[in-house]
């Protein structure tokens, strides 16, 4: 029945009248109108069903659909700016769309997918409907029922879940992009740092760590409300720095930072020891220090020494101490915890990798966590490098990692270049040359004129001219290599143990404190970016509170992503547009704002 009124044959009977013949009481269809109903479902199901209807009306509903939303509760929230809201699928942004999403979860917004219903059906009865047939309108009402029923909720599952995949794709990849930024960041090598862990009740945790990150002392002192004993934590604090040689503090930004922050900068006012300091993301640190690694490394000592300690270390190498924490406790992305766990994992873990890969590692120096990001080395073979050196000694060339039990030929071949031997009995130990390459690197330095001890004591400096006379592809096949291996040796021999976070601005290092009550609009300001998400990049000022720099205020030229502009570590200068005291809100811009004109000056 179904098939003879979808033919919609011009000459047809009425579907009533077809009806008729397939009243059966004992299959439950006990009128015409039951059978001609079973029908109309039939036909619906069938025009759900066609393949190439879903493709077009998914185009159409993806180009002119909306997104809206409602207020699912009336209470005031986060989510306020979403209580009556729309835009359109193609344009919506995914950090809104991640926003939408959790405001669903957390039940606070309703959300739905907006089409025109006679935009669709145009296209439906384009595609099934035939004038003139007594079957026309029983046709068309079934393609309205399909349409309502079955394709619409389904394409409003598939444009909801396009839009989130796509948001979430979006939101790993910037992650991953501030995260490798974040584990870039430049080491402040060769100082002795103080890591300040603040509190109120249970007291500010300190720790002194010497230029290798090696804990030589501890305290707790309590400079801030409600004890207020702060003569006697300027007295403590003092004595460890002159007994250590301290040159750098770092402190955590967490609770009761912006008071340990004030205290800190006093002291170093009233020392006038040539000290500064710097406000660290204490992000994960909490998480590191409960953590059975950091059990291992500490036992002596508790959960929030552990954790000053790890501030301390972040501001020295901030690669070697945040490989120990999960990416995903750091927070330099946006709603990482929204994220598909596999997909982010896999992403983070690779931007680790490739990080520490690309810094080389310090066989001497590096803890197990560091070491098994290495390539070929896993965590077994890390531990047993680092229980290797402690029952041997340093190393002293690279050819001894073979002797680490379970670290074979192949993980060998795989590890040697990444791993570095600083001040060992071989200058190439301490380059990203690997082993197999050392034939072909010394091959070079005598087609060139130099020694190995010129590389030691960094005398290559006419090395790139005399292979540029050579012609690099006749000093590539002397020496037996590839054009690409002879410029990455040539790049290695010129700079031994070279750090590609060197080449990178300093972190800024700051003496004296403001109060986000002290800031005005228009106040020129030096800042660290902290966070780069889609709608703009949060920049630490100094006043504990981080202010945001809109994706407009980046700079004059149009970008599609803050990215482009801005990434994390980066020092810049911005302007105060605007403080909010009660929001805890700060505005800024990168644009310098125009001066105004002087009175009595004519500007033309």
């Amino acid at each position: 029945m179904a098939d003879r009124i979808f033919a919609q044959e011009r000459q047809g009977e009425e579907p009533l009248a077809l009806a008729a013949a397939f009243v059966d009481e004992e299959k439950e269809v006990p009128t015409a109108q039951d059978a001609l109903q079973g029908a109309m479902d039939i036909i619906a199901e069938r025009i759900s069903d066609d393949a190439a209807l879903r493709k077009r009306l998914r185009a159409v509903l993806t180009a002119h659909g909306l997104l809206q939303t409602k207020a699912a509760k009336e209470e005031d929230s986060v989510y306020s700016m979403y209580y009556d809201y729309r835009e359109p699928l193609s344009k919506i942004p995914g950090h809104r769309v991640l926003a939408i999403d959790r405001g669903e979860r957390e039940g606070f917004l309703k959300a739905s997918v907006e089409f025109e219903t006679g935009r669709a059906m145009q296209i439906i009865e384009s595609a099934f409907v035939k004038e003139g047939s007594p079957c026309t309108e029983t046709v068309r009402a079934a393609a309205v029922d399909g349409y309502s029923r079955l394709i619409f909720p389904a394409l409003e599952r598939e444009a909801r879940s396009a839009l989130t995949e796509k948001a979430a794709d979006a939101a790993i990849r910037v992650f991953a992009v501030n995260l490798k930024q974040l584990l870039m960041q430049p080491p402040v090598r060769g100082k002795v740092a103080m890591g300040l862990d603040p509190a109120y009740r249970t007291g500010c945790k300190t720790a002194v760590v010497d230029e290798t990150g090696r804990v030589l002392d501890t305290a707790v002192i309590y400079p801030t409300p409600p004890h207020n004993k702060t003569e006697e934590a300027k007295r403590v604090l003092a004595r460890l720095i002159e007994k250590h040689g301290v040159q750098v503090i770092a402190i955590g930004n967490g609770t009761a930072s912006r008071e340990t922050e004030a205290f800190a900068a006093g002291l170093i006012r009233e020392l006038d020891a040539g000290l500064s300091y710097m406000v660290v993301s204490e992000a994960g640190a909490s998480v590191y220090s409960a953590s059975k690694l950091a059990a291992q490394e500490f036992p002596q000592f508790d959960v929030s020494l552990r954790s000053a300690v790890s501030i301390a270390r972040r501001l020295q190498d901030p690669l070697a101490e945040l490989v120990k924490i999960d990416p995903k406790a750091i927070g330099v992305g946006q709603y990482q915890h929204d994220m598909p766990k596999a997909k982010l994992d896999e992403a983070l873990a690779g931007v680790v990798e490739a990080c520490v890969n690309s810094v080389g590692v310090d066989v001497n120096t590096a803890s197990p966590s560091l070491l098994s990001y290495v390539a070929g080395v896993n965590a077994t073979v890390a531990k047993n490098i680092v229980l290797y050196r402690e029952e041997n000694g340093a190393f002293t060339l690279r050819s001894q990692l073979k002797k680490v039990p379970k670290l074979g030929p192949k993980a060998f071949e795989q590890c040697a270049g990444f791993l570095r031997v600083p001040g060992g009995k071989n200058v190439l130990d301490e380059t990203g040359v690997h082993p197999e390459s050392y034939q072909a690197a010394e091959k070079l330095l005598i087609l060139c004129g130099f020694s190995l001890a010129d590389v030691t004591a960094g005398g290559l400096a006419g090395l790139t001219e005399k292979i540029r006379e050579l012609g690099e592809e006749t000093a590539a096949g002397q020496i037996g290599v590839g054009v690409p291996t002879l410029r990455d040796i040539v790049r290695e021999l010129q700079k031994p143990g070279r750090d590609p976070r060197d080449e990178l601005p300093p972190p800024l290092l700051r003496t004296d404190v403001l109060e986000m009550k002290d800031l005005q609009a228009g106040m020129e300001l030096t800042g660290t970016v902290r966070n780069v998400i889609d709608f703009g990049a949060f920049v630490d000022i100094g006043v504990h509170q981080d202010g945001l720099v809109h994706i407009s205020q980046i700079t004059n030229r149009y970008i599609r992503h803050p990215s482009e502009a801005l990434k994390v570590g980066d020092i810049v200068t911005v302007w105060v547009l605007g403080v909010d005291l009660a929001k805890k809100r700060i505005s800024l811009t990168m644009k310098k704002p125009k001066e105004a004109p002087q009175p009595g000056i004519e500007r033309l």
